[in-house]
């Protein structure tokens, strides 16, 4: 493969005058690299799509919003908060599924200089109480199976203001979606002006964290908007380089994206990569209720979805579909996986099987507001196992255990550094300053970088269990699990899976005299855990768990040793 003429266009675009021009900013005394032409918050990403008025915009099953009813609801709503008091440096909380409100609901607040609070749907009450109680919205919009698990709270936030979004019916203390969008519009004027700082919070993000509780990632405008020329940076240089490369030339009027979201927004897998580039671009994001291949074929079909991305195992299924061969996807031309590393042979099959499109993959972390890597086309299938090269608005690098840098093609912890890196965790100081040293943020996974400056990802320092592309953190599971009265130990691991990359697994003694079955044990963990979290694979140990000199258990000995006989299906 051509890699001199990656690193040319590299050059090309991002020196003096180039359309993605690198230069060296100031945040908080730390130099750092960032797009000159870069938009100044997301507000003005936001505006910037009236342009595309007529267009459509959402699409969620037999509904349909252009960009103009959007720019409507969008203001509606940002009026609406701004007459409660809600403005700039305050936090809104979204609980729901990916409907089409997700998405207005997020413009106006971050447009308003609001800060969004993810809320992970999987949550069970504790941790959604959590979380409210760490990022004390002043305002939390929730769909009717999340309003159920607040109902749950047993000491609910006192002056939080409820907005239901598609409830069963009225509900006493909720407002409506709709009544609230009237009640907006008849404030009339447009969305109020405020002045965004760049790095002011666009939205909290929550990452599992390794004591049990999760982290709120204060993502910012300038992240956010990086992480969005990191991505229109990555499709125009492997777009230079493989015409230069081949001499084949793009498309002259390439369709306008159809993009098919199918991650949860509450993540940047989801929101800042799919949702931010799809927009920008004034093309079309079609929302599923939840994922099926079956589905998501019909509704490429029908669409004329140009782009599906999500975790690895999602495009596998698609093609694996016995519906796959008499589905028109021709319209297809890109199927990225991220969240997850993408197996090798997984990059060949969407190369044989999908003629019109060509795999992608793009690396990254809620702390760097959304890619690190990115890498499509041949450049991808040449290189199937690595994560392609850093984007030109980090400094990365591998480092050893006492934070030196390692020789090119030698393995350590992958540090960034960039414009894209977070400001760090709310109420989190001792978690920000173990994460992020000089602007450099700790990935937690082991890492080499090769001569052509590509990254491949070779193991996880973190102890972490990655499903599906959600963070698990062993450390969580296993205070979940220690709550059980009969639990004396228990080591959580991750366990190989061949859809979903890992499963929880976890070996448990139990005290003398007592007894738990896996069943059993589930359910108890089902009501502190979200679901994702809760271990699939259980072993009872009748001995003692094997430890080391210092007292800490052989948790990659158990793995093997437990694990070598499982089929990975």
């Amino acid at each position: 493969m051509h890699y001199a003429e990656l690193a040319k266009a590299r050059e090309e675009l991002t020196g003096p005058g180039g359309a993605f021009e690198i230069i060296t900013i100031d945040v908080n005394g730390i130099a750092l690299r960032a797009y000159r032409n870069a938009l100044p918050d997301v507000r003005a990403l936001w505006q910037s799509t009236l342009q595309f008025a007529d267009r459509t915009y959402l699409v969620y099953r037999d509904e349909r919003l252009t960009y103009a009813e959007a720019h409507a609801r969008v203001d509606a709503i940002a009026a609406w908060l701004a007459a409660r008091g809600i403005g700039p440096g305050d936090r809104v909380a979204i609980a729901m599924r990916n409907y089409p409100e997700w998405l207005l609901i997020y413009w106006a607040c971050v447009c308003s200089g609001i800060a969004v609070v993810g809320m992970n749907a999987w949550w069970t009450a504790e941790e959604t109480a959590y979380a409210l109680n760490d990022a004390a919205p002043k305002a939390l919009f929730l769909d009717a199976e999340r309003l159920d698990r607040y109902r749950e709270i047993t000491e609910p936030l006192a002056d939080l203001t409820l907005v239901g979004v598609r409830l069963r019916g009225p509900e006493p203390g909720v407002t409506a979606f709709a009544d609230m969008i009237a009640d907006g519009v008849s404030l009339g004027g447009p969305q109020p002006a405020v002045a965004i700082d760049p790095d002011a919070d666009a939205c909290i993000f929550y990452t599992s964290g390794t004591t049990g509780f999760p982290k709120g990632a204060q993502l910012t405008h300038r992240g956010c908007i990086t992480n969005l020329y990191n991505m229109l940076y990555a499709g125009a240089s492997t777009a230079l380089a493989t015409q230069r490369a081949t001499g084949i030339a793009p498309p002259a009027n390439p369709p306008v994206p159809v993009s098919l979201l199918t991650t949860p927004l509450f993540h940047v897998t989801a929101n800042n990569c799919g949702a931010y580039a799809t927009t920008a671009a004034g093309g079309t994001i079609v929302l599923m209720y939840r994922w099926d291949a079956g589905e998501a074929l019909r509704i490429i079909a029908a669409e004329r979805v140009t782009s599906i991305g999500g975790v690895p195992v999602m495009a596998r299924e698609l093609i694996n579909h016995p519906d796959f061969a008499t589905t028109d996807v021709s319209s297809l031309t890109a199927m990225s996986g991220g969240g997850a590393q993408v197996p090798p042979d997984l990059v060949h099959k969407i190369e044989d099987k999908v003629a019109s499109a060509r795999p992608s993959t793009g690396y990254g972390m809620t702390e760097t507001c959304g890619i690190i890597t990115s890498v499509a086309g041949d450049f991808f299938v040449d290189k199937p196992d690595s994560a392609g090269p850093a984007m030109p608005s980090y400094e990365a690098k591998c480092v050893d255990d006492a934070g030196n840098t390692v020789p090119t093609g030698g393995t350590g912890e992958l540090w960034v550094r960039g414009a894209a890196v977070i400001k760090g965790y709310i109420n989190r100081p001792e978690a920000t300053a173990a994460a992020i040293t000089d602007g450099w943020l700790h990935t937690g996974d082991i890492a080499r970088i090769d001569e052509d400056g590509f990254i491949f990802i070779v193991d996880r320092k973190k102890d972490m269990v990655l499903r599906g592309g959600e963070n698990v953190y062993c450390a969580e599971v296993e205070a979940a699990i220690y709550r059980h009265p009969a639990i004396a130990e228990c080591c959580v691991f991750g366990v190989p899976d061949h859809r979903l990359g890992e499963e929880v697994g976890v070996a448990v003694l139990l005290k003398p005299g007592e007894s738990l079955d896996e069943a059993a044990l589930r359910s108890f963990c089902g009501g502190l855990i979200a679901p994702y979290k809760v271990p699939r694979h259980v072993w009872f140990m009748a001995e003692p768990l094997p430890r080391n000199a210092s007292g800490k258990f052989l948790k990659r000995e158990l793995r093997d040793r437990l694990a070598k006989d499982l089929p990975v299906a």
